[in-house]
């Protein structure tokens, strides 16, 4: 017995792909489908491209900040290991 998995296509190459590959990101009624990572990242520099600097900018620091916290959490977490 075989299950078929359903099929999906990229927004950007075109190529179908089935469910369990690719990036898949669903912001509320919008769904956005990629085939592989290139094409995702594709996709999101011509995005931020295109969105006026001053709208990116304040999310993009609370991001850079959540990530630097969390980098500075794993190093104290490592150094506690020897």
């Amino acid at each position: 017995m075989s299950v078929e998995k359903s099929k999906h296509r990229c927004i950007v190459c075109g190529r179908v792909f089935p469910s369990g590959q690719g990036i898949i990101i669903n912001i509320e009624d919008l769904t956005l489908k990629f085939h592989s990572n290139r094409c995702f990242s594709k996709f999101t520099r011509e995005l931020l491209k295109k969105i006026p600097p001053q709208e990116i900018k304040g999310y993009a620091k609370r991001l850079l900040e959540e990530y630097s916290e969390l980098l500075s959490q794993r190093a104290k977490l490592k150094s506690k290991k020897i």
